[in-house]
């Protein structure tokens, strides 16, 4: 039964609609060159900030600290990670708060956020740092400094 659930699973997950990455971490380009109506449009990048998106940040603590991670880590609520849906594991991003211009570097290590409207998932550390706790959630920008290779982290 675990074989047939995990064969559904991957058969719609491989189906979803993410962007695709090339080896060299970044987003595949288009073969239309259209934009994708779901997907935020870049803004003007800065030197050596490699794409640019604003959205919405929330955060995950303590119902998924010591537990797996999606890369295969141990998720460590109080590390400098964060929880992407598309970003190639290893990402590293600079999140803004756009309320306060408070800033931090994560590393993508995890899956989400899972709720719509949603942009990044972030470590309770990566919040604090950003003063969003209270609230919850914050108006964000996302700077990728470094794309990630997707490298995978197995459990010994």
């Amino acid at each position: 039964m675990r074989s047939l659930v995990l064969a559904l699973f991957a058969i719609v997950w491989g189906c979803s609609s993410s962007p695709r990455f090339t080896k060299e971490g970044g987003p595949s380009r288009s073969t239309t060159g259209g934009a994708s109506s779901s997907k935020p449009a870049p803004l003007a990048a800065r030197s050596g900030v490699l794409l640019t998106l604003e959205g919405v940040a929330s955060y995950y603590a303590d119902d998924f600290h010591g537990k797996q991670a999606a890369n295969g880590e141990v998720f460590d609520m109080n590390a400098l990670t964060a929880a992407h849906r598309t970003f190639p594991f290893g990402t590293e991003v600079r999140v803004t708060n756009l309320f306060n211009k408070k800033s931090v570097v994560v590393r993508v290590n995890d899956r989400g956020p899972f709720k719509e409207g949603r942009l990044i998932d972030l470590s309770l550390r990566a919040a604090k740092d950003l003063e969003i706790i209270g609230a919850g959630t914050a108006n964000v920008r996302l700077e990728v400094l470094r794309w990630g290779d997707g490298t995978l982290h197995h459990r010994k």
